[in-house]
């Protein structure tokens, strides 16, 4: 008895040197079944979608870095480590709140296209291609996270990205996200050698537990460390990329990616249930849900109770979610050529407007757009006003773009087409918070890889009405960041394409308006609108709602896929505790400093 006890005394200790060897410190209590994804905290929090990426940023609060510090920390190693999600190739959101200034910004660092007149052009021929050149934007992660922090950050450029160089470097153990996704994209890796040596090592995709080591990336990141923007965006790395982006069809120039443009924006702002609600401005997706969660305001739609039991309510989410899409889905476009009357569709004027459309809703009818743009020209007050908010749109309804086609009947996407992205959160010990989320576009982005990483395929989100030179491209991912009065309450957002508002607006309206624990909010299942009557539902909710769903007119299909319905995570402070969610639908983990 007692050599196994020794045994295991051992066992321990050396557990407990590896977690503190690796900067991984689970959380001092968990009340999930589930590794790190819950934790609570009075020092400061980073949720993100891989747990060593987590645990970078956590460590650059434990070295006294800032949420900014933290939150570019957590964003460099989420490119080591998540890259069928993200990477320096790719493009984002962020949403910044400095509480002792009790200030607000949002910054649009997402796929940008060239200034060559080719860019206004699709190339059909390429489209189905495994690697399309044509595809991929210019990508502003890089200078986007680097120019937040020189504005914001505490700590050396060095020593926030230290963690993600190491993790590039020595390795990191492979997640079952990554294997599943590589396997999900096993033809658009095997398209490039260099990318199939790593992610398909032998022709095998990696499984959990491999180690990959990213020595190529791990250089990148460490001329970005040393020489800055002008690494990434200027000389032999900008030269190689577009090299490699032209190869597969892409009119890029270094001279672009010279030229690539942050945008340092005001945020989307509405106040709702007693609470101010910042999000991403145009052409960014923050307009959906905040004016979803308006529209469940409107209705009076938190009586109905708990929609993983109560019936009406889950009608009522599905048809505020409809109605949301149709309105904010009419407006899309970089709002400097089109015009986007984002700041009239999140006013809370506008959601009583279309609160009959939400109550008359059922599935044999389609919700026709509402008008926002009388709102849009009305200046907001109180503290929207206070915070200078994103403004009317500076082009009006002549401009906006046309409205898009319908999608076709048939469904040739598979559960992976939904899967892309990565969201994470960070608030530190003083309470200033940072929501960023970035993508590579699908799986694994254009295909195109250089230097270590892969291209994004932003520049697929253009249609023929939004498309051009020298223009963002419009996106669903909205960042967000949640005040009651100068305090931060939550800090949201998800991944997953079309399932980004809707898991936001579900979880957002879980936890501040039914009063959900965060990891309740977050672990509930979640309903997402489809083409014509079908609502994918996922298991979990009472029988009761699913009989609705069908009483309304709707048609519940069973989507249980493994990382559906977005993957969000959020962080809550409650009276001064600190509280991080993981979601379990995906890989990551809450950390605490």
């Amino acid at each position: 008895m007692t050599t196994l006890r020794a045994i295991r005394s051992r066992a321990l200790l050396l557990g407990a040197l590896l977690s503190a060897g690796c900067g991984m410190q689970p959380p001092q209590s968990s009340p999930t079944p589930m590794f790190a994804k819950r934790a609570e905290s009075a020092r400061g929090m980073v949720t993100a979608s891989h747990a060593d990426a987590a645990a970078a940023g956590a460590r650059i609060l434990r070295e006294g870095g800032n949420a900014v510090d933290a939150a570019v920390a957590t964003a460099f190693a989420l490119a080591v480590v998540d890259p069928s999600q993200t990477g320096i190739g790719a493009g984002g959101g962020m949403i910044v709140w400095t509480k002792g200034g009790a200030h607000a910004d949002a910054i649009d660092f997402y796929a940008r296209t060239g200034a060559d007149a080719d860019w206004a052009r699709t190339d059909t021929a390429r489209m189905r291609a495994p690697i399309n050149g044509r595809a991929a934007g210019i990508p502003g992660a890089v200078a986007g996270l680097l120019e937040a922090h020189a504005k914001w950050g505490k700590l050396p450029r060095a020593q926030v990205m230290a963690p993600a160089i190491a993790l590039a470097r020595d390795g990191f153990i492979v997640s079952p996200l990554l294997a599943r996704t590589a396997e999900a994209s096993r033809a658009k890796l095997t398209a490039d050698s260099a990318a199939a040596a790593l992610f398909l090592p032998g022709g095998q995709a990696l499984r959990p537990g491999d180690r990959l080591v990213q020595a190529q990336l791990a250089t990148t990141l460490e001329a970005i460390a040393r020489d800055g923007r002008a690494a990434f965006y200027e000389g032999v790395i900008a030269e190689r990329t577009v090299a490699r982006m032209r190869a597969f069809g892409s009119p890029a120039t270094v001279a672009d990616f010279k030229a690539y443009p942050v945008a340092f924006q005001r945020p989307l702002c509405t106040t709702w249930m007693g609470y101010t609600l910042l999000s991403s401005p145009p052409p960014l997706g923050g307009a959906s849900p905040l004016l979803a969660l308006n529209l469940l305001a409107a209705t009076d739609a938190v009586p109905l109770g708990s929609p993983t039991t109560s019936g009406a309510a889950a009608v009522q989410i599905v048809n505020a979610l409809r109605v949301a899409g149709a309105d904010a889905g009419r407006f899309r476009g970089d709002p400097v050529y089109f015009g986007v009357p984002s700041r009239g569709l999140v006013s809370p004027a506008f959601a009583a407007t279309r609160a009959s459309a939400v109550n008359a809703l059922d599935g044999g009818k389609s919700p026709e757009p509402g008008d926002p743009w009388v709102t849009d020209a009305v200046a907001p007050t109180g503290a929207c006003a206070a915070l200078d908010a994103w403004g009317a749109s500076a082009l009006g309804a002549d401009k906006a773009a046309s409205p898009r086609a319908p999608r076709s009947g048939g469904d040739d996407e598979s559960a992976w087409a939904g899967s892309n992205t990565s969201h994470f959160s960070v608030v530190d010990g003083d309470h200033n918070a940072v929501s960023v989320t970035f993508t590579v576009g699908v799986l694994f982005g254009s295909g195109v890889y250089a230097n270590g990483f892969f291209l994004n395929s932003g520049a697929s989100n253009f249609d023929s009405a939004t498309r051009g030179p020298t223009r963002f491209a419009s996106s669903t991912i909205n960042p967000t960041i949640i005040l009651k009065g100068n305090e931060v309450r939550m800090v949201v957002g998800a991944a997953g394409s079309a399932y980004i508002p809707t898991s936001t607006t579900q979880v957002t309206w879980r936890h501040l308006a039914l009063g959900e624990d965060p990891w309740t909010a977050i672990a509930s299942p979640r309903l997402q609108p489809a083409q014509g009557r079908n609502i994918e539902v996922e298991a979990g909710f009472a029988p009761d709602v699913y009989a609705a769903l069908r009483a309304k007119g709707y048609l519940p299909l069973s989507r249980v896929g493994d990382i559906m319905f977005g993957g969000v995570h959020a962080i809550a402070v409650t009276k001064g505790t600190i509280i991080g969610v993981a979601d379990p639908r995906r890989d990551g983990a809450a950390m605490a400093p």
